[in-house]
């Protein structure tokens, strides 16, 4: 037996990814399970997008490309910026990963040190504390409750910020609570930052596309361009065109840590790969028009679960103005008795048992680091939706 390193002490396994995984062997097995916990659309990555994919293997578009990514491609990031966030950035300022996870990692790989503090909001995203502390930084974090619309207040982050906060971490729109801060919001947190010039900020921007009714989209260099040095921003094209499989995401920073990151990797992956960096291309300077059926199926989608659970007394919902999620209060179901008699003492618990008893897979809140909540994702047909609305209040109804 191999002796491993104790660094993987530091981590588990993503827990979405190991709900997902369960929901697979129970269905497998020949369960109806209706599984709510991936984080993808269930739309199809656009044919067109498809298409070029395969002429880039035809035409010989086979080989290793440049570490940090092709010029095409990193051209066509620095035209979306320009277009799309009116920011610049010039070649040397991009790096292309094997999807956003990578860029996080290299990011904070490169410039964590033992004992170095990043701030974390919770909820947050599931890999962000363990990528933090593999690295033997230390994960800072923010409660921030369903009664702030689950955002980080600028008082919370002021408080917390000490000389040795290394960064701060803003998901907008949020995985797992779909909350988009609005630019007066992201204006308030950046007057803090200004007092703080040693603090770094990683604006994870995967969800930007998806946005819903009124609300827009911005980042921190939106409203505060004077932090751009010291900002990295982080987004992909797995979620605004359903290409979670091609495994491409990409960074914007000064040049100083885009070079660090394409350092080490040149040491794990080297290039990602050449078809699907041809794919992205098209992507991002392609029409989105196909967004606008996309965004209108996925609003209706929330709107029809939070109509059905807003009939369970039991549970806490808000209407999230992004991504595909939705992130439920379960504090009143919490000391209650399942018909067999087990208590239900964490959100854990609660979501074993809508798997094990009623076919339905979601993700617990202890996963996204605040409790007691549970999260479903949106992002399938409405027919899988009014199955779990249903389990979901037969499960709570039969509840002691």
């Amino acid at each position: 037996m191999f002796s491993l390193a104790q660094r993987l002490n530091l981590i588990k396994p993503s827990p979405t990814l190991a709900m997902t995984a369960k929901a697979i062997a129970l269905r497998e097995q020949g369960k109806d399970i209706v599984s709510l916990s991936a984080g993808e659309p269930d739309y199809d990555t656009p044919q067109w997008i498809k298409d070029t994919a395969i002429q880039a293997i035809q035409e010989g578009q086979t080989k290793y490309t440049a570490v940090s990514g092709t010029i095409s491609l990193k051209q066509a990031i620095i035209k979306k910026f320009h277009r799309d966030n009116q920011l610049t950035y010039e070649n040397n300022q991009i790096v292309v990963s094997t999807g956003g996870k990578q860029v996080i990692f290299n990011a904070l790989m490169a410039t964590i040190d033992a004992g170095d503090e990043v701030i974390i909001p919770a909820p947050y995203w599931v890999s962000y504390p363990d990528i933090v502390s593999l690295f033997e930084g230390r994960p800072v974090f923010i409660n921030c409750p369903i009664e702030n619309h689950f955002k980080l207040q600028p008082e919370q982050l002021q408080e917390k910020i000490t000389s040795k906060t290394k960064w701060l971490i803003l998901n907008s729109p949020s995985n797992p609570t779909g909350c988009v801060y609005t630019k007066d919001e992201l204006i308030a947190i950046a007057e803090v930052l200004r007092e703080h010039p040693h603090v770094h900020i990683l604006s994870d921007d995967i969800y930007e596309y998806l946005i819903y009714d009124d609300a827009s989209f911005s980042n921190i260099l939106n409203v505060a361009p004077d932090l751009k040095e010291r900002t990295l921003l982080v987004n992909g094209v797995s979620k605004a065109y359903s290409m979670t499989g091609w495994r491409i995401g990409y960074g914007a920073g000064s040049k100083n840590i885009i070079q660090a990151m394409v350092d080490l990797q040149s040491q794990s992956t080297s290039n990602t790969s050449s078809i699907s960096q041809a794919a992205a291309v098209a992507a991002i300077n392609g029409s989105h028009d196909f967004l606008k059926e996309w965004l209108e199926s996925f609003a209706q989608r929330r709107d029809f679960v939070i109509k059905e659970l807003a009939e369970v007394k039991e549970l806490q919902v808000i209407k999230p103005a992004g991504a595909f999620y939705l992130y439920i209060g379960c504090k009143e179901v919490i000391g209650k008795i399942t018909a067999s008699g087990k208590i239900i003492k964490t959100d854990n618990d609660l979501c074993n048992y809508f798997l094990e008893e009623y076919d339905l897979a979601t993700v617990s809140g202890d996963a996204f680091g605040l409790s007691p909540y549970f999260r479903i994702s949106y992002a399938t047909n409405i027919e899988a939706l009014e199955k779990a609305c249903d389990r979901i209040k037969n499960a709570i109804g039969a509840l002691k």
